[in-house]
């Protein structure tokens, strides 16, 4: 059985998919919580690794906050770039793998609303999330052309799942407590992605390489899904406010700094954005879950 290296192992993503990737590699996590196999800052340090692994997964990342202070805003290349510029340093130290899947984002694009976007679109990303993992994937890039390794970079969508964080995770908190509306009846697209599909298409990419968008096929609308999630929690579909309504809210919210909801928010709920995953599937020959069949949030 392959040796994988996982980094992030034991967050969202490791907590779902630990179970895929077991049944076809010896697992072993890095990173800075108790439940890791090896103990390592990244961020800080170059790991001193035991021994030389088949394929690296890097998914440990700065994500899901919006920094305030040039500190806050260090944090994020000092984790998602100098971070992996540490890892790679690690594994030349023990011989690099064979394969190395980096988990990046779509925020590298810079996009706030669009159809279909594919790999073809620039870096545009500006904040500090996104121009780390520009960094972070440019440096890979040329890492593995001069070590010979097959380099996959992910792009992926909201992944959604048991005990997600960020956006969705806030959506499912709010649908529970009651707490969560609709705008213009939650008509705005945004694309998504299973969790478990990371450990999934990996098999076929460890071989392959390539950078790749990676969400499933039907880009749901908040209406669709709040659906699905009141119906699993038991709740009442939750209530659609006008747009002529939301917007003066929206106003609001910017002048008082705890109010729950501002114009970012309701440009995150009310404008499509959706992501085109033809190149990974007709290179892959792989097809993604589909998340309104699949989602469980209970």
């Amino acid at each position: 059985m392959e040796k994988l290296l996982f980094t992030g192992g034991t967050g969202f993503l490791g907590n779902n998919i630990m179970p895929i990737l077991e049944k076809e590699y010896e697992v072993t996590t890095i990173g800075i919580t108790p439940k890791d196999k090896l103990n390592c800052n990244l961020a800080n340090d170059v790991p001193e690794l035991p021994v030389h692994y088949d394929v690296v997964l890097h998914a440990c990342g700065k994500a899901h906050s919006v920094p305030k202070t040039e500190a806050e805003k260090k944090v994020f290349f000092d984790v998602n770039y100098q971070g992996t510029v540490n890892l790679c340093t690690g594994l030349e130290k023990v011989g690099v793998p064979k394969s190395f899947v980096f988990i990046s984002t779509l925020s590298v694009y810079g996009v706030k609303a669009g159809e279909m976007i594919d790999e073809s679109h620039p870096l545009d990303g500006s904040s500090p999330y996104a121009k780390s993992k520009i960094m972070a994937e440019e440096y890979l890039i040329q890492w593995a052309v001069e070590h010979n390794v097959v380099l996959s970079i992910l792009r992926p969508s909201l992944m959604v799942g048991p005990n997600a964080p960020g956006n969705f995770g806030a959506m499912v908190d709010g649908i529970k407590k009651g707490r969560y509306v609709n705008i213009n009846h939650g008509a705005a697209r945004k694309s998504l992605l299973m969790v478990y599909d990371i450990a999934n298409v990996l098999p076929k990419l460890v071989n392959k390489g390539g950078v790749y968008n990676i969400c499933d096929d039907s880009n749901p609308s908040y209406g669709e899904l709040s659906t699905v999630i009141c119906k699993q929690l038991g709740k009442s579909n939750p209530l659609s406010i006008p747009m002529w309504v939301a917007k003066p809210l929206a106003w609001v919210g910017n002048l008082i700094p705890k109010f729950p909801f501002n114009s970012y928010r309701f440009q995150k709920l009310t404008q499509s954005c959706t992501y085109s995953n033809a190149k990974i599937k007709s290179s892959l020959d792989w097809q993604p879950m589909n998340v309104l069949d699949n989602l469980k949030v209970v």
